[in-house]
């Protein structure tokens, strides 16, 4: 087997972490890592403690994790499969059988077909997201981890124990695309009010 960067990867993200003094499952969130590299959890948490996952082909790849994307998608949404099969239907213009068939595990597309579903699940890093192996797959969602708490020179952005105005304000938007609506704003309302009341306090 190959190796990858994800040792290494993996190795700059613990000297992060301890930097900003923070617990290791604090930063690295496994179910969110899950849904985001449509891996399952128990994969994730193997290859974060440095372990190999179960061999898989390049076949079993793409049928899990189409199914993994569709099963969070009706999960979020609360659509039924019917209704996401009709709509792959439509956009990719197969038949709602066959997009039934994908999105349960149980058929794997052609290479054009799934080209498509990149574009249906706006997934990053194109047909790859779904035939790279647990490995790069995860590797590729870290790397894209660490570039949002870097600087633009390079360094390190850490949560420090008593953030400042700027450090709240920056840890805020770089995670805000990962919440839902409603914690976004509860987050909003609260961050407005801190720095309301600093201004305040700025004032006297």
């Amino acid at each position: 087997m190959e190796s990858t960067p994800l040792p290494e990867t993996l190795r700059r993200l613990d000297a992060l972490i301890q930097q900003g003094g923070l617990a290791r499952s604090e930063f690295l969130d496994i179910r969110r890592l899950a849904v985001r590299t449509a891996l399952p959890e128990d994969v994730v948490d193997t290859l974060l403690r440095g372990g190999q996952p179960p061999a898989e082909t390049v076949n079993e790849r793409v049928r899990s994790r189409i199914k993994a994307l569709a099963d969070d998608r009706l999960t979020r949404t609360g659509q039924r499969m019917s209704d996401l099969a009709g709509a792959i239907s439509r956009q990719l213009g197969v038949s709602a059988f066959w997009a039934r068939q994908v999105c349960a595990g149980d058929k794997v597309p052609s290479v054009e077909l799934l080209h498509g579903l990149v574009d249906f699940f706006g997934v990053e890093g194109g047909e790859a997201f779904f035939t790279a192996s647990a490995d790069e797959a995860l590797d590729r969602e870290l790397r894209s981890l660490l570039a949002a708490r870097s600087t633009p020179e390079g360094r390190a952005v850490v949560p420090s124990a008593s953030p400042g105005r700027d450090d709240v304000r920056g840890l805020a938007l770089r995670q805000a695309r990962d919440l839902p609506e409603q914690r976004w704003n509860v987050l909003n309302a609260t961050l407005k009010a801190l720095l309301e009341l600093d201004d305040q306090e700025g004032d006297r």
